[in-house]
């Protein structure tokens, strides 16, 4: 993997100072009054009317910008509900019952809690707020800053609860138990609104559920942590839950409380380090984040680790979401399981979607992508990272929010449709997923709760050395489990097809791009990652198991044993296999390349570049790619590696491709290659589009090579002989591998029931005729099915348009042999026409 420029975004400041309420002109949309984190304002302060800071005033604007980095503006109902003008009517006061209870005595919360409760370190809050019974009746008590009065009110009950100061009120009713569904009726200087009371509810995560996270064994963690909007005990609202274990105090704020969490505090849950609060009223569009305070006492605004939504970047918080996509993919899902991929027709094109047609949403692309990979015969699309990252020249590979799409193309519905209008179209769905490393911000993974939580403790084990970004603790099962859950999540959720992950290679060793003593050995004394063995292991096992048809894909770029093994077969050096499906090839793209950048009469010198692939071709279940890392940085694009003029550069990229369809292996190739863009790639502006505009006067080389590669892609899937035993040696026979004075190498291709396709590639500017190849003897002609130097593709049209009949001239250790016309830098496949002779 190439290593990726990043750019950290703006550090987090400091909450931001506490605001007064505001009435909500919505009466059918109840809010939880705002609270303010300072129970020392002044009278003064406190007396400031909603009104007042209606509108969002200079000041309140300046604090909720300070709150969170680079803030979006709320959607325009939000907007309404929150900040009403100064003549928006009050909201509808409730009945009044007729008959007030009257308080027995007051119950202020005990000193030491009242402490804790402001500072943020409470672990409890539902202990202490809330009702509670007591000598004498039951206990209610509120934390409602900048209230002028608090009163319970129920079906035929109104108390009036006292003023303790700082915010806190209390009461002794003379009541056996708590009223069923009471709301606590609160009175601003300006406003008076009803609310359900937080702190009356149950824990709305269920003890199985912290049982599976406390043994990191919670395959679908997504639906227990996070913000989820629910009905809880009858009343509307959202449950947020984190995982922060060294925590000493989690709140919640977000818009619905003018990013002031006093209170919202969280309460923990055991020993499982979750901590969670159901907030009633809030819905679904709400932006939040954790406040966490630390174990030195400092605080931290944080992205929730399981945000399914996140603001547009730079911004940062994340979004309370829940899904409403309906899918139209079943006949998809139920064929996509009929053939594994290794025995598949498996073509992949490559897309960057910010930047295939820069500016277009996921909607929008669903209009376009679908039918543009459809036309040119691909089976898959591969999409660069999509979930959240904060610096968009990272291209995704630097994430900060792994349970979310990023939030620049539209929202996690409508990456749902364009995932959907794929499937729709026949075109299979690959996503690059990134578990090797995050960033370093500060408002997301890194030292979460104030200690290493997601990275390793050890700071060597933490620090990745190219990138700048910080390594996952693979040995710690809750960490583990974020991982293999989050790989499930975009399998089940989003409905994807296949993950390519990114960067194994620095998972699996100690010593990855690092010197003597900046490592320490494994328990063997060994340089393998063990830790990261065991996680890949298990996130393959999980994603087959649950998801039948899906296909992981390792980007490894050593030659670790059984990469593709099963995980339960063990391998010689003691391992089992990591258990993906398919791994990319990297020496074969990169011994290829190599030989092709060489001019023709330099090539006979590498001409076992392009056969040592075979040499290990079948010791994993590979895929060829000419991916996005090879069209960067200075490593020029695909056709302009190709030496020689304009029309060598086409024809010789042409014959590459014609090889590396033939070659077995799947096929991934980058956006931009399919029609020989000239220039790098860069995320800024995408591919050369304009390069296909008829008006442009090379137009028709471009759309030549573009041809190629939709007729390359036909006679691909209709050939089995190029797929079905891509995995088996028996599918595979050389014919000439030596001609290396010639720049000539042919091969033999079957499929399952033998029938061969023959491949011949010719890198040499010149026409060879007369050139004998050996073939089978029991067919009785051979018909030309595809040519690379054809006329329409930008060639020189030498080619075969006859059937030719093999002669019985022994050749290349075959009893029979064609007299081909080679043309020059190019491909030629040929497969039998006639039936077989009868014996």
């Amino acid at each position: 993997m190439t290593p990726r420029p990043r750019k950290p975004s703006a550090e987090t400041p400091a909450p931001p100072p506490p605001r007064t309420p505001e009435p909500d002109p919505d009466p059918a949309e109840r809010r939880p009054a705002p609270t303010n984190a300072k129970s020392t304002k002044s009278a003064k302060s406190a007396r400031k009317t909603p009104a007042q800071k209606a509108g969002r005033t200079a000041k309140a604007t300046e604090a909720a910008k300070a709150a969170r980095t680079a803030k979006s503006p709320r959607p325009a109902r939000q907007a309404a509900a929150k900040t009403p003008p100064k003549s928006a009517p009050k909201p509808r006061k409730a009945p009044v019952p007729a008959a007030p209870v009257t308080a027995v005595a007051a119950s202020p919360v005990p000193e030491e809690d009242r402490v804790r409760l402001l500072e943020g370190t409470h672990h409890d809050p539902h202990g202490v707020l809330g009702a509670h019974p007591v000598p004498g009746g039951t206990a209610f008590r509120a934390l409602r800053p900048y209230a002028k009065a608090v009163a319970v009110v129920a079906e035929d009950l109104r108390a009036e609860l006292r003023d303790d100061g700082g915010g806190f009120f209390s009461a002794v009713l003379p009541l056996d138990a708590p009223p069923e569904g009471y709301r606590l009726r609160v009175t601003y200087e300006d406003a008076e609104l009803e609310i359900d009371d937080a702190y009356r509810f149950l824990p709305s995560l269920g003890d199985f559920d912290l049982h599976l996270i406390g043994e990191g064994r919670h395959e679908e963690l997504w639906k227990a942590l996070g913000a989820h909007p629910m009905t809880h005990q009858g009343v509307t609202g959202t449950r947020f839950t984190v995982w922060a274990p060294n925590a000493r105090g989690v709140r919640v704020v977000g818009g619905f409380n003018f990013w002031d969490g006093t209170g919202f505090p969280m309460r923990s849950l055991g020993g499982t380090g979750v901590w969670e609060l159901f907030a009633p009223s809030v819905g679904e569009g709400e932006l939040y984040k954790f406040e966490i305070t630390r174990p030195d006492g400092s605080k931290t605004l944080r992205a929730d680790p399981l945000a399914r939504r996140t603001e547009t970047p730079p911004a940062n918080s994340s979004v309370v979401h829940a899904s409403h996509h309906e899918w139209h993919d079943a006949q998809w899902l139920a064929r996509r399981a009929e053939r594994p991929a290794h025995e598949a027709p498996f073509s992949v094109y490559e897309v960057h979607l910010a930047s295939w047609r820069p500016g277009l949403t996921y909607r929008q692309l669903a209009a376009q992508l679908p039918a543009y990979v459809s036309d040119l015969g691909f089976t898959h699309v591969e999409l660069m990272p999509v979930a959240e990252h904060p610096f968009g020249g990272s291209w995704g590979y630097q994430v900060t929010g792994f349970y979310a799409p990023t939030a620049r193309l539209g929202t996690p519905d409508d990456f749902k449709y364009l995932v959907d209008a794929l499937h729709q179209a026949g075109i299979g769905v690959l996503m690059d997923w990134v578990p090797a490393h995050f960033p370093r911000d500060d408002w997301a993974l890194a030292e979460f709760d104030g200690r290493p939580l997601y990275e390793h403790e050890d700071p060597l084990r933490a620090a990745h050395p190219d990138w700048g970004t910080l390594e996952f603790d693979y040995g710690r099962k809750e960490v583990r489990n974020f991982l293999v859950a989050n790989a499930s999540y975009w399998c089940e959720e989003f409905h994807i097809d296949g993950l390519r992950v990114d960067a194994v290679a620095s998972m699996l060793y100690l010593d990855y791009s690092r010197e003597h003593g900046q490592w320490t050995p494994n328990v063997h004394g060994g340089r393998e990652n063990l830790d990261a063995v065991a996680f890949l292991q298990e996130m393959n096992a999980t994603v087959y198991r649950r998801n039948p048809g899906v296909v992981t894909i390792a980007e490894e770029s050593t030659a670790w044993d059984g990469v593709t093994r099963a995980t339960h077969h063990q391998g010689p050096g003691g391992f089992g296999g990591l258990g993906f499906g398919l791994k990319w090839n990297m020496g074969w793209m990169h011994d290829s390349l190599g030989y092709v950048s060489k001019e023709p009469v330099h090539r006979k010198h590498h001409h076992h570049e392009m056969t040592f692939s075979m040499v290990y071709a079948y010791s994993e279940n590979y895929v060829l790619p000419i991916s996005h890392d090879e069209v960067v940085h200075g490593k020029r694009s695909l056709v302009s590696k190709m030496p020689g003029d304009w029309w060598q550069q086409r024809a010789t990229h042409r014959a590459y491709l014609g090889f590396m369809w033939a070659h077995p292996g799947k096929q991934l190739l980058f956006m931009g290659q399919e029609f020989a863009q000239g220039a790098e790639w860069s995320e800024a502006h995408g591919p050369d589009w304009w390069l296909l505009d008829p008006a442009y006067g090379a137009e028709a080389d471009h759309r030549g090579v573009r041809d190629l590669v939709r007729d390359l892609n036909t006679v691909y899937r209709s050939e089995g002989a190029l797929w079905q035993r891509d995995t088996d040696p028996g599918g595979f026979a050389w014919v000439e591998g030596d001609a290396a004075e010639d720049n000539v190498f042919a091969f033999l291709r079957h499929d399952e029931q033998g029938t061969p396709l023959l491949a011949v590639s010719h890198f040499a500017p010149v026409v060879r005729h007369g050139y004998r190849v050996g073939v089978p003897d029991e067919f009785a002609a051979w018909q030309e099915v595809l040519n690379t130097d054809e006329a329409r593709y930008g060639g020189s049209d030498v080619t075969h348009p006859d059937p030719l009949k093999p002669e019985p001239v022994a050749s290349h250790g075959r009893p029979a042999s064609l007299l081909l016309t080679l043309p020059p830098l190019a491909t030629v496949w040929l497969r039998p026409v006639l039936p077989p002779r009868c014996a």
